[in-house]
């Protein structure tokens, strides 16, 4: 017999080899008919898996990332199967799960010469429902791997043969269902017939293991569900957005454009430009407040300094380098660096700490082509960037402060849910490991004083520490990874950064690194779809549209102009010569907050007669009232 702890603490004795999902019918009949997986001793395995020895264990479900993970991972396998059966000569090549996207999966794949269009994924669709109802057995065999080698190489799976040849490992696994199995480490779920609701959602180009000089495949994505209305809830979610897309309604209110001459780079036009300066300047007045020092570092920076600083080692390829003198200089990606040097240029006291610099640091980053989005993927982006300077007593006390910056920001524009994670130390990276184990318990002691529950992203923090990241929730039920607090103790290391303690001996501070927005640029493209393009009145861009019924009351019109300018607001005047429904409907579709509509009797009497968005009444009033009711809202 074997002890299992459950995650209750409750412990279950059962016989040694049993199945995993034989053990969770014994527990619960319901919980067997919702299991897709289980953690054993905290790694993932298979209900078809046997215990071995004592353990902990934890049965994943839908509700849990991971085992929405394994999931999704199997409608992969599901595709994957379906596009075989129909184009038998295709080869695939990588199948994963993917957390922004089209979709929640996708497969990439070598048609060999053939091109499929969108018009192809229903058929492939109705070859997916078929292999639901075959409800084949899903199951994982373990071989050599010198004998997947050579079972793939007699396949002329080239992409599977590459892959296996960079494995490091004896043994690799496969998953079978039916006729059809695939390189995969797993796990999946236990049959086919557990994926009730699916739909394939795109279809793009993609490189072979994103290189320009490799093989062009085909990418199929994807989205599962347990059941039928959940999949309706995505479809209407996807409908929603498309209307939504900010792209679209950045065109049509003319907030800002992307242009051939500069690739992914965003070019603000001028009412883009007031609403990215609306969320600069609160950023900026929310730090003032909290005694934040507002700093501006250097565009490009000497190649040394990004070797020194870890970036050039973990982030090179994201890099764009130039050459000044006969040296090699680099555009910023990141604006620690250009912080820390500022931060030693003078001596510091702990009396003195925490020290908090920000920065509205613009910053460029190389994305392949065929991964720019709008405002929500780009090449060159402002970050709101702080950096705190703290000793390490102080680093809990300060995480909690943070957070709640954060929410407060959040809870400003609307947003009232959020889900958080704390991304933990990657494969690629740097420091000590103890520094990484006492940063990231920091991380988590803060968020359990705040009674905010989290979960765990594995390998997923920055290469110099650990993170939490916060994802808002928008209007339409999607979330967004926006805000990170992250902890540093690595470029303090590599900079010599330290302060005179009240010992009067040197000590290294602690690194916070901090962003809310994340950046401008995709935290306005996240409220253009959140409103719909419909602001609120303090950020928005068309705040007040004047509107004469005829030139006769165009002098009037500008004196009315004027006054409301004069009081901070901004104002457009119609003063076109077309009926006053033409101009009303025009103005609608800009979103304009307020209509001020001006005819002859608003002319006689010294009023305005004003329309909010979205109400059918009008209202009629004195100017200074109006003023009155304007300023309230704000």
């Amino acid at each position: 017999m074997i002890k299992l702890t459950l995650p209750d603490g409750s412990i279950k004795e059962v016989q040694k080899g049993l199945k995993i999902s034989d053990f969770v019918s014994g527990i619960s009949l319901s919980l067997s008919k919702s299991a897709v997986s289980a953690k054993l001793n905290g790694q993932l395995k298979d209900l078809s898996s046997r215990l071995e020895e004592d353990g902990t264990i934890e049965i994943l479900t839908l509700e849990s990332p991971e085992g929405k993970e394994v999931f999704y991972h199997s409608g992969a396998h599901l595709l994957g199967q379906a596009v075989m059966r129909l184009w038998p000569k295709a080869l695939l090549t990588i199948g994963p799960v993917i957390e922004n996207g089209p979709g929640f999966f996708y497969y990439d794949v070598d048609f060999g010469g053939e091109t499929i269009t969108a018009e192809d994924l229903p058929r492939i669709e109705k070859e997916m429902e078929k292999i639901v109802k075959e409800n084949l057995e899903v199951r994982r065999e373990d071989i050599p791997r010198t004998e997947a080698l050579k079972k793939f190489k007699e396949m002329n799976e080239k992409y599977k043969v590459e892959l296996i040849e960079g494995f490091n490992s004896d043994s690799v696994s496969l998953y079978h269902q039916g006729e059809w199995f695939d390189l995969c480490r797993g796990p999946h779920i236990p049959r086919t017939g557990l994926i009730k609701a699916f739909k394939l959602t795109a279809i793009s180009g993609a490189y072979w293991k994103a290189d320009q000089s490799n093989q062009m495949l085909q990418r199929i994505y994807g989205v599962a569900f347990g059941s039928k209305k959940e999949l309706d809830d995505y479809v209407f979610q996807l409908e929603e957005a498309k209307k939504r897309d900010h792209r679209k309604i950045g065109k049509e209110m003319d907030l800002f454009s992307f242009q051939e001459d500069a690739p992914g780079f965003p070019f603000w036009h001028p009412k883009g430009t007031i609403l990215w300066n609306s969320l600069a300047e609160y950023i900026r007045k929310e730090c003032a407040n909290r005694d934040y020092q507002e700093i501006r570092t250097p565009l490009i920076l000497n190649s040394e300094l990004w070797k020194k600083s870890g970036h050039w080692d973990n982030f090179k390829e994201n890099m764009y380098f130039t050459e000044i003198d006969e040296n090699n200089f680099a555009v910023k990606p990141m604006n620690c660096p250009g912080c820390s040097l500022i931060y030693k240029y003078h001596m510091h006291s702990y009396k003195e700490l925490p020290l908090r610099f920000s920065e509205l640091g613009t910053v460029h980053r190389h994305e392949l082509s065929g991964v720019l989005h709008g405002l929500f993927r780009v090449r060159s982006f402002t970050q709101d960037d702080a950096h705190i300077y703290t000793p390490m007593e102080h680093v809990q006390s300060e995480v909690i402060d943070l957070i709640d910056f954060t929410f407060e920001v959040y809870k400003k524009f609307g947003f009232t849910e959020f889900k958080t994670y704390i991304a933990t130390r990657p494969e690629k990276s740097v420091g000590r490991q103890e520094d990484w184990d006492v940063a990231t318990s920091a991380l988590k002691k803060a968020l359990e004083e705040k009674s905010i529950p989290y979960q765990i992203k594995e390998g997923e923090g920055a290469f110099y520490g650990p993170k939490i990241e916060f994802n808002i929730k928008d209007s339409i039920g999607r979330l967004w990874q926006c805000g990170t607090i992250q902890l540093d103790f690595s470029m303090p290391e590599r900079f010599e950064l330290d302060y005179t303690g009240s010992d009067g001996k040197k000590h290294r501070p602690v690194m916070i690194h901090r962003a809310i927005y994340g950046s401008l640029e995709r935290f306005i493209g996240i409220l253009t779809e959140h409103y719909e393009g419909k602001f609120p009145l303090w950020i928005s861009p068309n705040q007040i549209r004047i509107l004469t019924v005829s030139e006769a009351q165009h002098d009037y019109a500008k004196e009315i102009y004027r006054e409301l300018v004069k009081n901070g607001f901004r104002v457009e005047m119609d003063l076109r010569n077309e009926k006053i429904g033409y101009k009303i409907r025009d103005s609608i579709l800009k979103k304009a907050n307020y209509l001020c509509i001006l005819g002859e009797k608003e002319k006689e009497a010294k009023t305005v007669s004003y329309r909010k968005r979205g109400e059918e009444n009008t209202q009629t009033s004195d100017l200074s009232s109006f003023l009155d009711s304007l300023n309230q809202e704000l």
